[in-house]
């Protein structure tokens, strides 16, 4: 049993000590692909198209109400009436951007990858948070890296 097995298997036992099917079934699906031994390729695959791929599954779920009618044209004015909806914009567009300096760190400095997975797994097991967080926490730390050097260089 190699330490990559291991590795899963006892995040496997925290994600159904914390209760968290969104944990259970991505480590029980990467132990499937893992133990019948296709995981040289699949993973290969999965981590460098893993993130677009979740990314445009989100997207998809954010639109699925406008695809279904629920959400119209009467909908998107009556909400630009509302200070809280001007919020929610302004919000959007600054995760977006923030994240966006988070794809580049994620695939560029693996270090930084772990640290970041790692905390999203322990709030996805321990305070049901979201598996969104590698992705915003990356941009978030994009962000208060160059902050960091910006101020560096001026010290």
């Amino acid at each position: 049993m190699n330490q990559a097995l291991l590795f899963l298997l006892l995040l496997l036992g925290i994600a159904v000590l914390a209760k968290n099917n969104s944990l259970i079934f991505a480590v029980a699906l990467l132990l499937v692909i893992k133990v019948i031994g296709a995981d040289q390729k699949i993973f290969e695959v999965i981590q460098s198209k893993g993130i677009n791929w979740g990314v445009t599954i989100i997207t998809i779920a954010v639109l699925a109400p406008i695809a279904s009618g629920a959400i119209g044209f009467k909908e998107l004015t009556d909400a630009v009436k509302s200070p809280y909806a001007w919020i929610a914009l302004a919000s959007g567009i600054l995760v977006a951007l923030i994240a966006k300096g988070g794809i580049s760190l994620l695939e560029n400095d693996p270090h930084i990858t772990v640290a970041l997975v790692l905390g999203t797994i322990l709030a996805i097991a321990l305070f049901k948070g979201i598996a969104v967080g590698p992705l915003i926490g990356a941009g978030i730390a994009y962000f208060a890296m160059r902050i960091y050097e910006w101020i560096s260089q001026i010290s």
